[in-house]
């Protein structure tokens, strides 16, 4: 069954809504290796539409120009490319088509297609919330800037039922940057203040 990754960069305080401003300053050598992984792993990339026209809008014109990000451009133009969105519309990018049906259907057909590998999800937020609600995401593939943004969206959604998480992977850069991998998990066995006490006494 083929992973379906989320990778994002937030804010300290939740925000996955980029702002230049306070990402730049943190990208480093470390960053970029942890984003290369990330799409050396992935045989589908999934768009939401904003996201998709913000890349569409820069990649090929990089991978034309044949600067230093030229090879990642062309790896990401050379990847297959599904958009999320409700507008009837050309994609311009090569290798980009529009999702054909229900987002849970399709990205579960995707999963379930032994030619699929690994499912990317760049940004993207309100993708995300949508198979994290449905239970599809597996490996949020988060990179925590030292800052509070205190404004933009954030990444989980108000909702009723909390999301269980365990981490399987963290790393921290000289920049302050802390790389964290969660996959979805069940939930800890119930407890209270009593159970607390008693893990504060053995301390002692």
């Amino acid at each position: 069954m083929a992973k379906v990754i989320s990778t994002l960069f937030i804010s300290a305080d939740g925000v996955a809504e980029i702002d230049p401003d306070w990402h730049f300053p943190y990208f480093d050598d470390n960053m970029g290796r942890a984003v290369s992984a990330d799409y050396d792993a992935a045989d589908v990339l999934l768009f939401g539409r904003e996201t998709y026209d913000s890349f569409a809008g820069a990649w090929p014109d990089r991978e034309a120009a044949g600067g230093d990000d030229a090879p990642f451009a062309k790896q990401l133009g050379d990847l297959r490319k599904v958009v999320v969105t409700r507008q009837v519309r050309e994609l311009p990018w090569r290798n980009s088509e529009v999702l054909d049906g229900d987002l849970v259907d399709v990205v579960t057909a995707l999963r379930d297609d032994p030619g699929v590998g690994g499912v990317l999800i760049p940004g993207s937020i309100s993708v995300v919330q949508q198979l994290l609600a449905a239970g599809l995401v597996d490996e949020l593939r988060l990179l925590v800037h030292p800052v509070a943004a205190r404004k933009g969206r954030r990444l989980f959604d108000d909702g009723d039922t909390p999301y269980h998480l365990r981490v399987t992977t963290t790393e921290v850069y000289p920049t302050g940057v802390i790389r964290v991998i969660y996959a979805p998990t069940d939930a800890p066995a119930a407890a209270g203040y009593d159970d607390a006490k008693e893990q504060l006494a053995a301390g002692e």
